[in-house]
């Protein structure tokens, strides 16, 4: 018997082949955190285990801690972050120009 049940980790994805490449997937990110390679996309573990690394990519997914998200849905988020990004910049530079303005009214 596995823990989390099967069933339980089945019902969280569409397919065993995606239960597989997500865990495994997330093994390895877990594998880099644990030997110190973090960068700034790097998360934590997300559940208290003392499993091994491919048992606590499990106990996550049935956590609903990690999930799988689709190519199409990063790229969007992608070039949410990159307008938001963009439109902070613009901000920013509009407030530079009123706070030049009123340093040469003084």
């Amino acid at each position: 018997m596995t823990n989390p049940p099967l069933e339980v980790l089945l019902s969280k994805v569409d397919s065993k082949f995606e239960l597989v490449t997500l865990a495994a997937s997330r093994a390895r990110q877990l594998q880099d955190y644990y030997l110190g390679a973090v960068n700034q996309k790097t998360i934590p573990p997300q559940v208290p285990s003392l499993r091994k690394l491919l048992s606590l990519s499990f106990e996550e997914i049935a956590a609903d801690k990690i999930v799988r998200i689709s190519g199409d849905e990063v790229r969007e988020r992608e070039a949410a972050e990159a307008a938001a990004l963009a439109d902070a910049q613009i901000l920013a530079d509009s407030l530079d120009g009123v706070t030049d303005a009123d340093d040469s009214n003084e």
